[in-house]
């Protein structure tokens, strides 16, 4: 879908009128001004519960106690709504934050207070996340005035990350998400470019090869020369020498052909991302 614009409270409200009135539904919505159905779903929740102060900017994070986290969790547990009612019930920006809470209860972990600090922001905090994750993270950070320092303390992940995935949302969309560490491309899977490069990176292997051999052939010309050796031994390395300067003679014109396949291959990659 791409960067969703940036929305006013009032536009906020006019959106949701127009949803909760049935001028027209979350699909039309959600094409007239590039956001997710989702979004005007819970925008509506949220108007409907507390009117136009749902959208409110607030200058600061909101401070939370093990009480009220503990408050929030068991009225879930016991059947009290559901974590995106009780996010908005609760004035909890997201309900990434419940679920985490939910997890270290069910897991016997301690619910600690929550009084955010500037400090915070500077810390690196990085944490493992799924898919649905980096798409709820970078989906609230885009409706937040694209905020990455709240959006990283929401979501207790570091500012790069959040950093790093819009940018790719912005790019890629949703594909632009999706973890693909460790996995190599088959090559009917390549682009031309793709095929090229890996091409040059053969070439700069074999290039280094070829040099590497190069220098053994210096090395050892010169533990078999000297003036220490007379006669036949004389005679059986200068004929050793005349071997090794014939291979090095090769050696360097097979680096300089890999040196001009190196070349022509990065001039057709220039050509095609010139096209593109």
């Amino acid at each position: 879908m791409g960067r969703k614009p940036k929305l006013s409270a009032d536009m906020k409200v006019c959106i949701c009128k127009q949803y909760l009135d049935g001028e027209k539904s979350a699909a039309e919505l959600s094409q007239e001004y590039g956001i997710y159905c989702n979004t005007i779903h819970r925008w509506a929740k949220s108007y409907q519960s507390k009117g136009a102060s749902a959208f409110d900017i607030k200058l600061h994070n909101a401070a939370y106690t093990k009480e009220f986290k503990q408050q929030v969790v068991e009225a879930y547990l016991n059947g009290g709504g559901s974590m995106e009612d009780l996010a908005i019930r609760y004035d909890i920006p997201s309900r990434e934050t419940l679920r985490r809470w939910i997890m270290k209860y069910n897991n016997l972990e301690m619910l600690k207070d929550y009084d955010p600090k500037p400090e915070v922001y500077m810390k690196d905090r990085s944490r493992n996340t799924t898919l649905d994750e980096r798409i709820e993270i970078v989906k609230y950070c885009l409706e937040h005035e694209t905020n990455y320092k709240k959006t990283a303390e929401v979501f207790d992940v570091s500012y790069t990350q959040v950093y790093q995935w819009v940018k790719k949302y912005q790019s890629l969309g949703d594909d632009g998400l999706v973890d693909r560490r460790g996995q190599h491309k088959s090559e009917d899977q390549l682009s031309d470019i793709e095929i090229l490069e890996r091409k040059v990176k053969l070439l700069e292997r074999q290039l280094k090869e070829k040099e590497m051999e190069n220098e053994l052939l210096k090395k050892c010309r010169k533990s078999k020369g000297g003036d220490l050796l007379q006669g036949k031994e004389r005679s059986e390395i200068s004929s050793s020498q005349g071997t090794s300067r014939g291979k090095k003679l090769q050696h360097s014109m097979d680096v300089q052909m890999l040196r001009y396949q190196a070349l022509l291959i990065l001039q057709m990659a220039k050509s095609l991302d010139f096209r593109q």
